[in-house]
């Protein structure tokens, strides 16, 4: 009986690739396999490509992702090293770091995985947290928080352990959120308050302190200022008694004319700006006005006009 060219080409294509899937395997760029024969470990392949292998059921293939994946912990309360209640929720990275343990301990079951790390975890952020003070983690100063000292810790406790027990390497590990028992908040609030009346003191006296400082310099240079003024004051009146001294004795020899010139400048000062008197003649300094008016007027006040 004669065959069908077509019916023998597509039978062996068949064939081939019922072959394939028996002998070969596909290893993808974000996946690593482990090979099995008769149950026992053969070898990992982490390459991308395709592989051989002997039949089902010699040999068995398991493939795992071996990409970044994301655990998140619920909240869990923990203590402090001062005593104090906080409710802390954390997170971590990880990837298949050797895939012979991750099988043997897990048979490739990311839930049970997780269920270890989520252990892991919870060790690590006790032992951890337990060590550090609330104000590491709440504190009004942002210098006193050391959240980066903290992850860093907890991740040093627990990537070696996850590495060498389940074949798990934990690339990255943080806190993503804090909170506090309702119980304590307001105790918290309390301390923060407290912290920031210290402050307030704090900043009141080193304000008072500069403002002493300042009132003192002001204080000093005033007194300065005020000794300069008395000293030359001191040098005037004593220039000017001197000059009193020595005019004086000038008008102990003529008395009249020493009298005459005193008037005179009082006169001279009286009339130095636009003004009109009405005064008795006999007024002084005006008196000397008296001989300035005409014989024949009789005048019964003096007046006077400068322009």
């Amino acid at each position: 009986m004669k065959r069908n060219p077509v019916t023998v080409i597509t039978a062996g294509l068949i064939a081939i690739v019922f072959l394939a899937m028996l002998f070969a395997f596909q290893v993808r760029q974000t996946e690593v396999a482990v090979v099995t024969t008769f149950g026992k470990f053969s070898r990992i392949v982490d390459q991308p490509g395709f592989q051989l292998r002997l039949p089902w059921p010699i040999q068995n293939v398991y493939k795992f992702d071996n990409r970044i994946r994301n655990f998140e912990k619920k909240y869990e309360q923990t203590t402090t090293a001062d005593a104090k209640i906080i409710i802390i929720q954390a997170f971590l990275g990880w990837k298949i770091k050797d895939a012979r343990i991750y099988l043997e301990r897990f048979g490739g079951d990311e839930k049970r995985a997780e269920q270890s790390l989520e252990g892991l975890l919870r060790d690590a952020k006790n032992s951890v947290i337990g060590r550090h003070p609330l104000a590491d983690l709440i504190s009004p100063d942002p210098e006193q928080l050391k959240f980066d000292e903290i992850e860093q810790e907890m991740l040093a406790i627990i990537k070696p352990k996850a590495a060498d027990t389940y074949g798990i390497d934990v690339v990255l590990l943080g806190i993503k959120q804090l909170g506090l028992p309702e119980s304590i908040t307001s105790k918290v609030f309390d301390r923060m308050k407290a912290e920031r009346q210290q402050l307030v003191a704090q900043y009141r006296g080193e304000g008072e302190g500069k403002a002493q400082q300042i009132r003192s310099a002001a204080d000093k240079e005033k007194a300065n200022i005020l000794a300069q003024a008395e000293s030359q004051a001191t040098i005037i009146r004593g220039e000017a008694e001197a000059a009193a001294a020595k005019a004086l004795k000038t008008f102990e020899q003529n008395p009249e004319l020493a009298v005459f010139l005193l008037k005179l400048k009082a006169l001279e000062a009286a009339l130095q700006q636009k003004a009109t008197l009405v005064l008795d003649p006999n007024t002084p300094p005006f008196d000397l006005l008296k001989g300035a008016a005409p014989a024949t007027s009789a005048v019964p006040a003096a007046a006077s006009d400068n322009r």
